[in-house]
């Protein structure tokens, strides 16, 4: 049994990792207002933009006269799969949950004869792939100090990948994150980037026919390479909400488990101590009854 000392310790130690709990509590709670309004704000121009390039995408003639971009490689063969993951850990399952779902679809292409690459965003995304993916991760950025993300965060790394598909190092490039959705659910994701693919409108949206100036190739030459930027901007701010969310439940649970344990080893430490006590008692009572 442990001495009162030991159980003293035990019950301060748990008491001060509770204060750090809830105080990463406090402060995620803080940060997520802000993340949140910035992901739901950016979702209706990136949905807008997909329609826009879908449109313009179908009234292209001749699909081989379009930028690859679009049009692809003409091959399914190298697949190249960006994981966008954080760069801190203490926020639940939101970087496991990424990482499941990017191990499944590797497995997947791999089963399939398909060559898998790598492109981390993130730290713990990068950590946790190279134990078994260390030789096939062509890429890892950090935005360990950036403090408030910007458009210029996702285009530099859209002109890496861009970089990238220009020199023919892969087919088929597909981004995977986390979709926010609430403080207790976040929804991984995984969206085709390159060849670009744009949802399918639906059927009572009206029909109209566009003149382009200039042609739809121009536009798309132009465009393209932007929608990827925002795509990835997109995702990286669904990511940003989806880790407050992840760590300000994470740490709820913390604090309260924490508080559970103190409950636990302050009823241990008082009857302890309560036995100690009546042991004493017993010892005074029969020394004095043997006098």
């Amino acid at each position: 049994m442990a001495s009162l000392k030991e159980l003293r310790n035990r019950i301060a130690s748990v008491k001060a990792t509770q204060k750090i709990t809830r105080a990463m509590q406090m402060v995620a709670a803080a940060k997520l207002r802000r993340a949140q309004a910035a992901a739901v704000a950016a979702r209706p121009f990136a949905e807008r933009m997909d329609q826009v390039l879908g449109n313009i995408a179908g009234a292209v003639s001749d699909i081989s006269q379009a930028p690859k971009l679009l049009a692809g490689t003409g091959s399914q063969q190298r697949h190249l799969l960006l994981v966008c993951t954080s760069e801190r850990g203490l926020c639940g399952p939101f970087n496991s949950s990424i990482i499941r779902l990017v191990r499944e679809r590797a497995h997947a292409l791999m089963a399939e004869g398909k060559e898998v690459t790598f492109f981390c965003v993130g730290r713990k995304g990068y950590d946790q792939l190279r134990r078994q993916f260390d030789k096939q991760i062509v890429k890892t950025v950090e935005l360990r100090g950036v403090r408030n993300l910007a458009y210029v965060n996702a285009e530099a790394i859209a002109k890496e990948v861009i970089g990238l598909f220009e020199v023919g190092s892969f087919d088929v490039c597909t981004l995977f994150f986390s979709r926010y959705k609430s403080v207790i659910a976040q929804v991984p994701t995984a969206t085709q980037i390159i060849p670009a693919s744009f949802p399918a409108a639906a059927d009572d949206a009206p029909k109209a026919v566009y003149d382009y100036e200039p042609d739809e190739t121009e536009i798309l030459a132009d465009l393209l390479p932007r929608n990827i930027s925002v795509q990835i901007f997109r995702a990286l701010l669904e990511n940003a909400a989806s880790e407050q969310g992840a760590r300000m439940t994470a740490m709820d649970a913390a604090t309260r488990n924490a508080g559970e344990m103190i409950k636990k080893q302050t009823q241990t430490y008082n009857r302890t101590r309560q036995a100690m006590i009546t042991k004493e008692l017993i010892e005074i009572i029969s020394g004095a009854e043997a006098l």
